[in-house]
């Protein structure tokens, strides 16, 4: 009876000095965090994201998207985030105030979201996918447009995280390619039109993505009339048949919302930015009249460094 209090107390004494340690005390330090602004109180960062972003949270959660991929940029002292252009600066608690859960992730199969909505190409460089298909068919283009344009729209970006630099062209997708690289007859990087491609089917991208093909977020329906303008843009054993296309649904749309609106390239006075803003991959060149682009390789991230 008498090694009871000291065993009760003992226990008692553990959980409540983890209590302290791992709720009390970061509570204290970071709990009071409110979002950055400017001193006219017009540049706010975070904002609380609703409706399509808040959707598409939810399901990017349901189908364990969060167990492959983290969303955290890391110190340059301790991993090579930064240097791989993941992002400017390494992720800090005021990134996270308004998500509930936070999708820190533990482990990395694919490269880190934190900032891939920052790599998305502006919007005059992200033709929808109809365009896109109009691009790739050519020659000829199509009416109204001239062949420039349309090699122009389907032209190789620069490799991510390689400023101004211009990828090597091979003629077919390298396996085990560090970096995702433009491939001829693909939207641009990072688009819209990009991330439904790489859902549907991930290896049309890379061809040794483990990632598995998420196709029941879309929809394969004979065309009636003209063809969508969201219909996507496959080729191969993943193009539908004759007469048919696919579009994505409601939950598919919400996903690539959700992740073209990851973006932690604010600076924040807490923390050292490096080198500007995330490599965002650049305009096309203009594109001589008639050549058409060589096809460049599509490979997945460098293993992330432990």
């Amino acid at each position: 009876m008498k090694g009871l209090a000291p065993l009760f107390l003992g226990i008692f004494g553990t959980f409540a000095f983890s209590w302290i340690g791992l709720t009390v005390i970061p509570t204290w330090q970071i709990g009071h965090l409110n979002p950055e602004s400017d001193e006219e109180g017009t540049d706010i960062y975070p904002r609380p994201q609703s409706g399509m972003f808040a959707r598409g949270e939810h399901v990017y959660a349901a189908n364990g998207c969060v167990y492959c991929h983290s969303q955290q940029v890391r110190a340059d002292y301790i991993a090579n985030d930064i240097e791989r252009k993941w992002g400017n600066r390494r992720s800090a608690p005021r990134d996270y105030i308004f998500e509930r859960p936070v999708f820190l992730g533990k482990m990395r199969m694919g490269q880190d979201l934190a900032n891939i909505g920052a790599r998305a190409p502006a919007p005059e460089e992200s033709p929808s996918p109809a365009a896109q298909g109009a691009a790739v068919s050519s020659p000829p283009s199509s009416p109204g447009s001239s062949p420039a344009s349309a090699a122009s729209a389907n032209a190789s970006p620069a490799v991510p995280g390689v400023a101004g630099a211009s990828p090597a062209a091979p003629s077919v997708q390298t396996p085990g390619a560090p970096w995702p690289i433009q491939t001829a007859g693909l939207p641009p990087m990072y688009s819209a039109a990009w991330h439904h491609v790489h859902l549907y089917a991930p290896r049309s991208i890379n061809p040794d993505s483990n990632m598995p093909a998420y196709r029941f977020l879309y929809e394969k329906r004979r065309i009636t009339g003209e063809r969508s303008a969201e219909a996507l843009e496959l080729s191969g054993s993943d193009a539908p048949p004759a007469g048919w296309e696919v579009v994505p649904t409601y939950d598919a749309k919400c996903v690539v919302a959700y992740l073209m609106g990851l973006n932690q390239s604010h600076p924040l006075k807490e923390v050292r930015s490096v080198g500007g803003a995330p490599a965002v991959a650049p305009s096309p060149a203009p594109a001589v009249q008639g050549a058409s682009p060589a096809p460049a390789a599509a490979g997945s991230p460098a293993a992330p460094k432990k």
